[in-house]
């Protein structure tokens, strides 16, 4: 068998298995969070979020909105020397990230086993 034989062979081959990977995977919702970062901030997201009573003072201010909020609880990095620290039945996470106003923020969040609480908002 001569080399583009070969080479036909196998280009057919692939395509089929890529035909059935495309229709096993397409519509699927997935995501690799593999990254501690990542980890912290998609079980974050994915929990009910609550703010307290600072956080909603700081968010009338105008300098801060939630949609802020959001993109830095998806794009914004976990400050792993601050977190992770024990605070009654949850644990506290420090998340760096930016408003729309490219202004530095950094979140205070309590991360329970049920619920995720907006502690504080800091604007740098």
């Amino acid at each position: 068998m001569k080399f583009y034989q070969r080479f036909a062979y196998y280009a057919f081959g692939l395509m089929i298995g890529m035909v059935f990977l495309f229709m096993f995977l397409s519509g699927k919702d997935m995501s690799c969070s593999y990254f501690p970062n990542a980890r912290v901030l998609k079980d974050i997201r994915n929990k009910p979020f609550h703010y307290s009573d600072e956080s909603k003072e700081k968010l009338t201010q105008k300098w801060v909105d939630t949609s802020d909020i959001r993109r830095t609880l998806t794009y914004g990095d976990v400050i792993f020397n601050k977190s992770n620290i024990p605070t009654g039945s949850g644990k506290l996470y420090v998340i760096e990230g930016k408003n729309s106003k490219d202004e530095a923020i950094t979140l205070e969040v309590i991360n329970y086993s049920d619920k995720v609480l907006l502690k504080d908002i800091i604007k740098e």
